[in-house]
């Protein structure tokens, strides 16, 4: 049973389908812990609801961006961690996290990547794109993740219709439901390969 460690900085949305995946069997895999940015957020309210462990480091807490990443390694290693699954998380991965967990680290972006991805391209301002652009569908991609923004091999998209009349908070709700249903049906496929891995 793989061990996984969801990194995330807002209301936790994606972080609770993971919950669930795991806590009804769909994925089979245990969360070891949940890192974040920042200290008031109701994610950290979900890991204490489930018994998760979390830790906030912020990059501003640190002198330098080697510190900052030392204690992202040593808190992952303490995790004994698999798979890290980016669940809304506004920070970069730096490189060298990147680097120990190649092919491990997997991201949810709510539009059908490679539009509409990249920096700046993040929550409500992705979907406001969608509406500008009077695009006829948008969606949600799980990706590895790598050095570069919204740039990894692309795992799963999930299609949805843009409306007539929809407006960025519209089309978010409905990307987001989707976003819901596709990651933790990615994450487990992930967990059943790293297991069988494990196992043989």
């Amino acid at each position: 049973m793989i061990n996984i460690v969801v990194f995330a900085s807002g209301s936790g949305t994606n972080f609770q389908a993971i919950i669930n995946a795991v806590e009804d069997g769909r994925i089979d895999g245990t969360i070891r812990g949940l890192i974040t940015n920042k200290s008031a957020i109701t994610a950290i309210d979900r890991a204490k609801n489930h018994g998760i462990e979390h830790r906030v480091i912020a990059p501003s807490e640190f002198h330098t961006l080697k510190d900052y990443t030392n204690e992202l390694l040593r808190q992952l290693r303490k995790w004994d961690t698999n798979l890290i699954a980016l669940a809304g998380y506004m920070v970069k991965i730096p490189d060298e996290v990147i680097k120990t967990y190649r092919g491990r680290i997997v991201n949810i972006h709510p539009s059908l990547l490679p539009k509409y991805g990249g920096k700046g391209f993040y929550g409500i301002n992705v979907h406001q794109a969608v509406i500008d652009n009077n695009d006829s569908e948008s969606g949600c991609t799980v990706h590895l993740v790598t050095e570069e923004y919204d740039d990894g091999p692309i795992l799963a998209q999930r299609k949805v219709p843009v409306k007539k009349g929809d407006d960025a908070e519209t089309l978010a709700a409905r990307v987001l439901k989707q976003e819901h249903q596709l990651f933790p049906e990615v994450i487990a496929k992930i967990a059943n390969e790293l297991n069988s891995k494990t196992n043989n």
